[in-house]
């Protein structure tokens, strides 16, 4: 596999997005039906359970490759969010969806500076967090090396080195500060995704 994307790959991996996105191309472990249960109204889809969700904008898209503004809450409203936690669940509801640890705000073409991470039972039991507005305060002199996906780039995984941990703030789904020190996967997810919210695509710039 090439160690760095070119403008071609870029390309391919948008068209291979767009493919999922119209069931040319199946989610792994979806089957056919299930990936065409959505009722398309333009950026926003809603499937028959009446869940919000939202398809994934290409690599190409600017909305990935532009730092996103600071979260206000009352710019919920603009995209018929009743309030944080709203967010928060349509939010999870996407990254399950698409079977991710991590998904962006962006990434679904939402102008927020806000992500989800974590889910997985194998990791941290499963803990999940909801943070707006992070911000990096320091990270490890160490670094580890270890293969990394990404939403936006389906079915690519590419050796990233980054500190073993990082030290970080946010606000959580209640408004909340939080300040903690993330170690091993945890802190990897929160790095990717907080690449995300300055329009940084980490398999592109590797």
């Amino acid at each position: 596999m090439a160690n760095k994307l070119t403008a071609e790959n870029i390309e391919a991996a948008a068209q291979h997005l767009q493919n999922i996105q119209d069931g040319t191309t199946p989610i792994l472990g979806k089957t056919q039906e299930e990936t065409k249960e959505f009722i398309d109204l333009g950026n926003q889809v809603i499937n028959k359970k009446e869940k919000r969700v939202f398809p994934l904008i290409p690599p190409n898209d600017p909305r990935l490759l532009m730092q996103i503004a600071p979260f206000m809450d009352d710019t919920l409203e603009n995209f018929e969010f009743a309030n944080r936690k709203e967010l928060c669940e349509v939010m999870y509801d996407n990254m399950a969806k698409y079977g991710g640890l991590g998904l962006s705000a962006n990434q679904v073409g939402l102008p927020y500076r806000m992500f989800v991470m974590g889910g997985h039972p194998q990791i941290e039991d499963g803990r999940v967090r909801y943070v707006f507005n992070p911000l990096v305060n320091d990270v490890s002199e160490e670094s580890v090396m270890l293969k990394e996906g990404c939403l936006s780039f389906p079915f690519l995984f590419l050796g990233i080195k980054r500190p073993k941990w990082v030290s970080v703030r946010y606000t959580n789904e209640n408004g909340e500060e939080v300040e903690e020190t993330l170690h091993g996967m945890p802190g990897r997810i929160f790095q990717h995704e907080n690449e995300h919210m300055n329009g940084y695509l980490s398999l592109i710039h590797i």
